[in-house]
């Protein structure tokens, strides 16, 4: 984590939990984030996030760098934050990196998350050095963001495969969707 300069972070932190919220922002504080902002509930940290992209100056943030969110609160959950930062119009940054923490470890949950678009799941009970590896992972993988029909959040694909079969993605004559113009 050292080669990482996070001084000039700025990352929300949401769980109703108030000892995970201090452990939470205690742990980045000590990773080096610059500023911590801390919700018991999401619909507190939507109201800030709204008021960063109205008006950053009264908010005393210029953006949000970072969201950290516990899956289970009430009466807004991490999924539901997570919805509403990838698709809502009002979302300040639809591209902003998103951890999950959650203590539903079963894959059947890791990958709802992945498909409502989160950046990375990080299981409870977590370790500051777990911690520290999903905020390394998150920043350094910059992973494009994929929007189809029915997902919008970072490429799901974490391997790259080389691919044993004729490659259809590549544009001809032939191809019935695409009009090919020669100079």
């Amino acid at each position: 984590m050292s080669e990482l300069d996070l001084s000039g972070f700025t990352i929300i932190v949401v769980d109703d939990n108030t000892y995970m919220l201090s452990l939470l922002r205690s742990t980045l504080l000590g990773l080096g984030v610059g500023n911590v902002k801390t919700f018991n509930d999401a619909k507190d940290a939507i109201e800030f996030m709204k008021l960063v992209k109205e008006n950053p100056v009264k908010a005393g943030v210029m953006q949000i760098d970072f969201i950290v969110s516990n899956w289970q609160m009430a009466p807004i959950d991490g999924l539901m934050l997570l919805r509403w930062v990838r698709h809502h119009k009002e979302s300040i940054n639809r591209f902003v990196p998103f951890l999950m923490v959650t203590g539903f470890g079963d894959k059947q949950k890791v990958e709802e998350a992945r498909d409502l678009g989160v950046s990375e799941v990080l299981a409870k009970p977590f370790s500051v050095n777990s911690v520290a590896e999903k905020v390394t992972q998150i920043i350094a993988s910059q992973r494009q963001y994929v929007q189809t029909a029915t997902y919008f959040g970072p490429d799901r694909r974490r391997q790259t495969l080389s691919y044993q079969g004729d490659e259809k993605r590549l544009l001809h004559d032939k191809s019935p969707e695409v009009k090919i113009i020669y100079e």
